[in-house]
């Protein structure tokens, strides 16, 4: 972004973690300032600090230490360009449709509306061209300025991103396994209980199979001719295998999959194709948009969380262990910043690319 414009934005959820999130990475943002914080009633009315327990590593910014905590109701954000939401998906359904039905556009981490034909489901590094929605989802719900855009899974962020480069490169794929580890801070706060996830491997995690399995098909589909709805990719099929692991956090996914092109890509041309890869938001200088969209590392036990879950400061997925699949054609493991990439950078990326685009003039 260069238009050197200053958005006021808002933050619903802004006390859960995710809102903790989206107040860490937006406290020194060039041109997005946080101007309204919004959380429950029994927040509401006192003053940032003695409303949120604070779960970052870092302090809780400056610039939000003398903000008084709203209700999420959109009287409060009517100075706001776009808000941010942070919310648990058992209340963000209306709280972000009376957002958009007041014109204020709205960046969601919340499950509710991504699947909704009119609503798009963007991982910012992978499927931008989705924003081409917008139009006719203002003219369905009859808003001026007003949107709903989602985030994915953080899971599926983190898979989708070498696919598309793969899609893109070799045409659809057929197959997909896909087997997660993923940090305990996916679970948010307080999250899964000690006694349930030291020493232990909790393997189910409630409806994110699910997501796992059909959020891609959307991603990686395309705008359908009437421009309000998405075609999904009925060719691939997905399996996946969630599990919840002691680590704090960063996904770690192991991937095998197969193309209907034939013979399939070498692993070598794999890592060609994802070394190469680039995306919108970098091509349109935003903010947030990692120098690399996939890093692939060669050493023979990368990625790791611990090692790797921060490179491109947390916006980059990274990409290890290409090599031949014995069932399948390609096995891969890679590693995605669950709470970055996967959840608030997601949104904060989004909006600077709907920024870009123009869609809030």
């Amino acid at each position: 972004m260069s238009s050197g414009k200053t958005y006021n934005v808002g933050i619903l959820g802004a006390t859960g973690t995710v809102g903790q999130r989206f107040i860490s990475l937006l406290a020194t943002h060039p041109e997005f300032r946080i101007h309204t914080l919004g959380a429950s009633s029994r927040s509401a009315g006192k003053p940032y600090p003695q409303a949120v327990k604070w779960k970052m590593s870092s302090p809780i910014p400056e610039c939000v230490k003398t903000v008084t905590v709203q209700t999420c109701e959109p009287q409060y954000f009517s100075e706001c360009h776009f808000v941010f939401s942070g919310l648990d998906s058992d209340v963000a359904g209306e709280i972000e449709k009376a957002f958009q039905g007041a014109d204020i556009p709205v960046f969601s981490n919340a499950k509710n509306y991504r699947m909704e034909p009119a609503v798009p489901l963007i991982v910012p590094t992978v499927n931008t061209s989705h924003f081409d929605v917008i139009p006719q989802q203002r003219a369905l719900y009859n808003t001026k300025k007003g949107f709903i855009v989602t985030n994915a899974n953080c899971s599926t962020t983190g898979l989708t991103v070498p696919l598309k480069a793969l899609q893109d490169a070799f045409g659809p794929l057929d197959k997909i396994m896909v087997q997660t580890m993923q940090a305990i801070s996916g679970a948010g706060y307080p999250g899964v209980s000690s006694l349930d996830i030291l020493d232990n491997v909790v393997p189910y995690i409630s409806g994110e199979e699910d997501k796992l399995e059909t959020e891609p098909l959307k991603i990686l589909g395309s705008v359908g001719s009437d421009g309000a709805s998405f075609q999904e990719l009925s060719q691939t099929t997905i399996s996946a295998h969630c599990n919840r692991v002691p680590v704090l956090d960063g996904h770690l996914e192991c991937v095998s999959l197969s193309f209907h092109q034939k013979p399939a890509p070498t692993p070598e041309q794999v890592i060609e194709v994802l070394e190469k890869y680039t995306c919108e938001a970098q091509s349109l200088g935003c903010y947030s948009a990692p120098e690399k969209a996939i890093i692939y590392d060669s050493s023979s036990d990368r990625p790791q969380p611990r090692l790797d879950r921060d490179n491109c400061k947390g916006q980059a997925v990274t990409v290890g262990r290409v090599r031949k699949c014995n069932i399948l054609d390609i096995k891969f493991t890679l590693l995605v910043h669950n709470t970055i990439l996967g959840a608030a950078g997601s949104g904060i990326l989004n909006a600077e690319v709907a920024a870009a685009k123009g869609l809030f003039n």
